[in-house]
């Protein structure tokens, strides 16, 4: 069909035939807002590199979740900064530990959001790095149980969902396995199935004081120039239990979630990371592009590609820019 038989100008032409015909939409219910729990009281510390976040004492992680519940936004994830760090993590899974009291703490504030919690050792360890290292090399398998632990302390704290972030190989069925035998067969586990090695977790990296002391994370997360390596860690995870897989970075793997949404029966994740969020709020900053606009483009393009749910530091501002 050709011009002047086809004009396809004809169903743009109005507001409301733009949004009569819109093939992707957005929803409040596809974000999830990731947030910082710091020890203390009233404490809200400014992240510089993420204009707008902060590192919040667990009262603030309280009224940053009823704001986002009340914008709409049905779940938040939580990553902690602990009070001290050592070479076990013992404070990724001690009961008293940042996130397993911000847990109960949201739980009674905010009963009805969903709390997710970021499983990983990082944070926790002195050395930054996701794994138990020994002689300089991350050890795999001695740090499978510390992850389950880590779940297990969350799920007994309320967490609704975990999310394990590590990238070690066989976390996730070690994760499923020992949360179905302390009988929380009922908690489901996100999986950062696709985590590339990527230069967009700078800003992150601040904010979580996570980053490693010593080398890099590239013989765990994966090589950005691998996609067909994102298909076998994701059916691996699907294998071991999961019922999320997740994508992350999202903006330069846009490709990768729409491969693994033709594979996988399953929802798809994609986290819109820190350094995608900080390049669009830098932009508006230095007075070249509306951050605004960006960030609801940027987020229609990951729903159109295939993400059912999407991570994003924006969610609070989109829910309110799609409530208007």
């Amino acid at each position: 069909m050709l011009f002047p038989d086809f004009r396809g100008r004809r169903l743009r032409a109005s507001k409301n035939f733009r949004r009569m015909i819109r093939e992707t939409k957005l929803s409040c219910d596809d974000f999830i807002l990731p947030l910082f729990a710091i020890e203390g009281t009233s404490i809200k510390k400014p992240i510089d590199s993420m204009p707008g976040h902060f590192q919040l004492s667990c009262d603030h992680i309280v009224k940053k979740a009823k704001e986002a519940w009340d914008a709409g936004v049905p779940a938040i994830i939580l990553f902690g900064i602990p009070d001290k760090k050592d070479p076990l993590a013992t404070r990724a899974y001690a009961p008293d530990s940042i996130v397993q009291k911000t847990i109960q703490e949201v739980k009674e504030k905010v009963p009805d959001i969903t709390i997710i919690t970021d499983v990983c050792l990082c944070g926790y360890m002195d050395h930054g790095h996701c794994g138990i290292v020994e002689n300089g090399i991350i050890d795999n398998d001695a740090s499978l149980d510390l992850l389950a632990k880590t779940a297990l302390s969350h799920a007994r704290a309320g967490a609704d969902m975990v999310a394990p972030s590590d990238m070690m190989d066989g976390r996730v069925g070690e994760i499923r396995q020992t949360l179905d035998e302390e009988n929380f067969s009922h908690i489901p586990v996100m999986s950062y199935a696709v985590k590339y090695s990527s230069a967009f977790y700078g800003p992150f990296r601040q904010a979580a004081e996570s980053t490693p002391q010593f080398g890099d994370r590239k013989t765990y997360q994966m090589d950005p120039a691998n996609a067909n390596e994102a298909i076998r860690e994701a059916i691996m995870d699907v294998e071991e239990g999961a019922d999320i897989i997740m994508v992350k970075p999202a903006l330069s793997y846009l490709d990768i979630i729409y491969q693994l949404k033709e594979e996988i029966d399953l929802p798809i994740a994609a986290y819109n990371v820190s350094g995608e969020y900080s390049i669009m709020k830098a932009g508006e900053m230095m007075g070249w592009v509306n951050a605004n606009e960006l960030i609801m483009e940027t987020l229609l393009s990951i729903k159109r590609a295939g993400a059912d749910l999407i991570l994003t530091y924006s969610a609070i501002d989109a829910a309110r820019e799609l409530n208007k």
